[in-house]
């Protein structure tokens, strides 16, 4: 993965004034504001605005319908989000950024440390019942990826993505989907259940709905794509019967292109 792939900008001192903050462990020891510190018992950290601009947010759907796969040959759509979430923390770490998940309540940061936090919160395995993210007021100039099946609601999923935008942060959204949820391969009387409390569905013929679904499907997909082109965010479409890699190296160059300009 890191074979041919152009590191981001790092992450340097700055040059305008952001924040003092109290020091954290991981925290190089030279980022201390030794005379701040001097005015208390405690030991801050002086924030540049630079620094506090190269944040990345990463938050993935933990919610149930993201529990699933259609086959056991295949991974749960979740695994696969929480495999590329991290993957693409190890990159940017690599190349100078702060890194954290949106909504865990750790700032920012790189580092072994960081990527230890973000596992065991991966590790516990924590379910949050909304498919979206909360809107949280975040550094100007930040940039925050979402990774989801994306089926919620087309208003819905702009909504928040909009919240984000209008603060001046940048975006993208990588949709994880089963393979059988974009070709609905099953045919004959099947009944449908869902994962969060959905009333079951029992079709006679499932292959009488299937263009129909596909053409629902299809829309979801091009409202996806015209909420990125709206706001100048990236998206992009990953299967999880394809292999990771190719979605990791997509995403990573397409956020180092937009830092690039």
């Amino acid at each position: 993965m890191a074979q041919g792939v152009h590191g981001r900008r790092r992450v340097g001192q700055g040059e305008t004034f952001w924040q003092f903050r109290r020091y954290e462990s991981g925290d190089s020891p030279q980022s201390i504001d030794w005379r701040q510190s001097a005015k208390s018992d405690r030991v801050f950290v002086r924030e540049m605005e630079w620094e506090a601009a190269q944040s990345v947010w990463i938050w993935r759907d933990t919610s149930a319908s993201m529990a699933w796969s259609s086959s056991p040959e295949l991974p749960e759509k979740r695994r696969r989000a929480d495999i590329l979430a991290l993957a693409l923390a190890v990159l940017l770490i690599r190349g100078g950024e702060f890194v954290t998940f949106l909504g865990s309540g750790i700032r920012p940061s790189n580092g072994k440390t960081t990527l230890e936090r973000m596992a065991k919160i991966i590790d516990r395995g924590e379910q949050d019942s909304a498919g979206l993210p909360t809107v949280l007021p975040l550094p100007r100039f930040a940039q925050v990826v979402m990774i989801s099946d994306f089926l919620s609601p087309i208003e819905e999923i702009e909504e928040v993505a909009r919240g984000y935008a209008s603060r001046g942060v940048k975006g993208h959204l990588l949709q994880i989907l089963d393979p059988a949820e974009e070709l609905l391969p099953y045919d004959g009387r099947t009944r449908f259940e869902g994962l969060e409390g959905e009333q079951s569905w029992l079709l006679s013929r499932v292959e009488s709905v299937r263009a129909p679904y596909q053409q629902r499907f299809k829309a979801q997909r091009e409202g996806l794509q015209s909420i990125a082109q709206r706001l100048s965010w990236g998206y992009s479409a990953h299967r999880s019967d394809h292999s990771p890699n190719t979605a990791l190296l997509a995403l990573y160059l397409a956020m180092t292109q937009d830092r690039g300009r």
